[in-house]
């Protein structure tokens, strides 16, 4: 058994979440960062801690009285595998690939409409194991969302990127503009689970090498010309 990629991206936000709450993590939360069933959680978690790189536990389920519940925490193998990603070049092939791919779907707005090209974006975000690629989806995703309000507010946004005192700074000043702006179109249901997915870019991107981040602010530049 080997950590797919697939494996991969359950164990990297399993991480993400432990080391944000510093406590262990139920698969129902995991779940809901992932935007999969429950069930499919916790058979993903089991065959992870087959390779040894989370551990599991019981607490006590403070929701239903004297009944325990399963937790997970990753293990000091999964810290060194992602301290060690964290060091390694980008795979520039691969980030190329993702960049063509949603620029791909932001071009093609005028055809599919916008309700068609975001859901298409929504059902990919899942599949960004790699953390560049992920805060890639997310800017792709608030694009699309700027696009579908009317993008009369492009202009205005993206000048407020360019003149940011960092590259990173421009990009969370632009998520947090284009995401509150989006948040009043929205179910709550809906603006839940973007709102958690713009917390993993914020903690995703502060983690990202200036290279790579520099790589993502010039996506974000060369997108709003799409």
């Amino acid at each position: 058994m080997s950590l797919t990629k697939r494996r991969l991206q359950f164990l990297h936000t399993l991480v993400e979440l432990y080391q944000k709450t510093k406590l262990p993590i139920h698969y129902e939360a995991l779940a809901k960062s992932l935007g999969v069933s429950k069930w499919t959680a916790y058979d993903m978690l089991k065959e992870i801690e087959k390779l040894g790189f989370i551990t599991r536990s019981y607490e006590v389920n403070t929701k239903v009285t004297g009944r325990s519940q399963v937790v997970f925490v990753p293990t000091d193998k999964a810290s060194d595998l992602f301290n060690q990603s964290r060091n390694e070049l980008v795979d520039l092939v691969d980030w190329k690939k993702t960049v063509e791919n949603i620029s791909g779907l932001l071009k093609d707005l005028n055809n599919t409409g916008p309700n068609e090209a975001v859901r298409k974006i929504w059902a990919e975000i899942p599949e960004a194991s790699v953390r560049i690629n992920f805060c890639a989806y997310i800017i792709g995703l608030l694009l699309m969302y700027l696009k579908k309000l009317g993008g009369k507010r492009g202009p205005l946004i993206q000048r407020i990127v360019l003149t940011a005192p960092s590259k990173e700074m421009g990009m969370t000043m632009f998520v947090g503009t284009v995401l509150g702006m989006a948040l009043q179109t929205m179910n709550d249901e809906l603006g839940l689970e973007i709102t958690e997915l713009v917390s993993r870019f914020l903690q995703s991107i502060s983690d990202l090498s200036d290279e790579e981040k520099g790589l993502l602010s010039d996506f974000l530049s060369e997108a709003f010309h799409f």
